[in-house]
């Protein structure tokens, strides 16, 4: 049921990326291990590249992390391992390289964005995972990521990532939907018809949205707050029973 796969999570704190900092780069090893020695939970993201190789990135582009005007969705496994992180001695992690280094010590929270090949990362990702003893969960703004692993592994913990699109972010971002009811359907949560997520989690800027409070409170759903950057909002999560993704502080 979704409350047992959810009872994992509680009372954990995820570090958002790793916890990461000034010379720590985000989604590195340096900073999962960081979080590991801390206790804490982590959320990562999942790109994959033209020839099959699952790594922990978030960025559609290398630019801001590496200084590459590329996507690893385009390049080959051999040249992203090639690229350091904002100028650390940290390279691009593979998942199976994250998975060894955590090992079931702390929970994870498996981002997986919207790219050209999601649905053979997708496919290979239940491979992985499949031979992973760990506690873990996939979440996507992509609602078709949900329905996939409710179909294909249903015991995987599921959740759904919302934020509020707007038209002009679908004119920006080729893979947000265009179709105005659509957007409307993925802010308010009438994908969860077919999702059926596990957990929420929301921008921390709609947290009032009724929709979310719908779901973790008459539901019973757990709710996640991304990115909770300041204590205030940490605490705040805490008094309302909702799990913080954070960044920048150590709660």
């Amino acid at each position: 049921s979704a409350p047992r796969r959810a009872k994992k999570y509680k009372n954990v704190k995820f570090a958002h990326r790793g916890l990461h900092g000034e010379g720590v780069a985000e989604n590195s090893m340096s900073a999962f291990k960081a979080a590991v020695d801390n206790g804490y939970g982590i959320e990562l993201d999942l790109r994959m590249s033209a020839d099959g190789e699952i790594f922990v990135f978030h960025d559609d582009s290398l630019l801001r992390m590496c200084g590459v005007k590329k996507s690893i969705s385009a390049m080959k496994a051999a040249e992203v391992r090639s690229l350091f992180l904002s100028g650390t001695a940290n390279r691009i992690p593979t998942l199976k390289e994250v998975l060894s280094l955590i090992d079931g010590q702390v929970p994870l929270l498996i981002e997986i964005k919207p790219d050209v090949n999601t649905p053979a990362l997708c496919k290979r990702l239940c491979l992985i995972m499949d031979g992973y003893g760990g506690a873990f969960a996939v979440e996507s703004c992509d609602p078709a990521v949900l329905i996939f692993f409710r179909k294909y592994r249903p015991r995987y913990a599921r959740g759904q990532l919302v934020a509020k699109f707007t038209p002009k972010d679908a004119a920006k971002d080729e893979r947000i939907p265009k179709n105005r009811f659509k957007l409307f359907a993925l802010t308010h949560l009438f994908t969860n018809v077919a999702t059926r997520p596990d957990f929420i989690a929301i921008d921390g800027r709609l947290m009032r949205e009724p929709a979310f409070l719908l779901s973790t409170r008459l539901f019973k759903r757990p709710g996640f707050v991304w990115t909770v950057r300041t204590k205030r909002q940490y605490e705040l999560c805490r008094k309302q029973g909702l799990y913080a993704i954070f960044e920048n502080i150590e709660p």
